[in-house]
């Protein structure tokens, strides 16, 4: 083989410089980070028996909101849901929530599969667990709050356009009244004040409602404690024990 056959061999051999292919493609850690705004996955949570799931921004529902929104995804949260519910690596869900609140079917929905879970759950408030976010909070078997943050609890309302007739009320009426038995159901606080609290004139600037704060929270019945992340994992290890030690007692019977 001459000096020039030896020279186009090694050009060829050499990698396109100016080759893009691949160079927009995000990678694993990135995707996930993208789609779900965290590093680790419910089935991809090896290091750890507890999953942390955040309820951040506002709780996008049926309609997209504008990209400049920091939004939680219900078709998102609701997957990761299911899959820490199956996989067996999960002991225990942590639930970290500092949200504006959001779509009310949506959030009543993340509500519900949280509580039907049947593995340990624990929730913290941080900086505020307003709206829909209540129900969010008080949907795990212990629910705590950090002494800074805030929930607001007001009436159920609607955006765009609204038909004037009495079978809107009506469907307000009911929507409500989902949002208030989950509430009550799932906490301390009794119906009588949690609608107290719900329609209170002049705590809200222009608005109906009640802000709430830190050991309020507790007051009122809504939340079962004051405390951080410590507290919040110390409780999610003393509920994962618990239930080891039921397991192991059934088997024994």
């Amino acid at each position: 083989m001459d000096q020039k056959n030896v020279n186009m061999t090694q050009k060829t051999e050499q990698p396109d410089k100016n080759d893009d292919s691949g160079k927009d493609k995000p990678s694993g850690l990135m995707e996930k980070i993208q789609q779900l705004g965290q590093t680790n996955v419910p089935q991809l949570s090896n290091d750890s028996n507890i999953h942390c799931l955040t309820i951040v921004g506002q709780i996008e529902g049926h309609m997209q909101l504008p990209p400049q929104n920091k939004t939680t995804k219900y078709e998102h949260v609701i997957p990761q849901l299911v899959a820490i519910e199956q996989n067996p690596k999960i002991e225990g869900l942590l639930v970290v929530l500092n949200t504006v609140g959001g779509d009310v079917e949506a959030g009543l929905a993340i509500s519900e599969m949280i509580t039907s879970l049947s593995k340990p759950t624990v929730s913290i408030v941080l900086g505020g667990g307003h709206s829909i976010g209540v129900p969010i909070a008080v949907s795990c078997d212990y629910s705590l709050i950090a002494s800074t943050a805030t929930m607001t609890i007001h009436p159920v309302r609607l955006t765009g356009l609204v038909i004037g007739v009495p079978q809107t009320f009506e469907y307000l009426d009911k929507m409500q009244d989902r949002v208030v038995n989950f509430v009550t159901k799932h906490s301390n606080v009794a119906e009588e004040d949690f609608k107290e609290l719900m329609f209170a004139k002049g705590n809200l600037t222009r608005d109906i409602g009640t802000n709430v704060v830190g050991e309020d929270a507790v007051s009122y019945g809504l939340i079962d404690g004051v405390g951080g992340v410590g507290e919040a994992l110390k409780k999610l290890n003393e509920l994962i024990e618990e239930k080891k030690a039921n397991h192991q007692e059934g088997l024994i019977q």
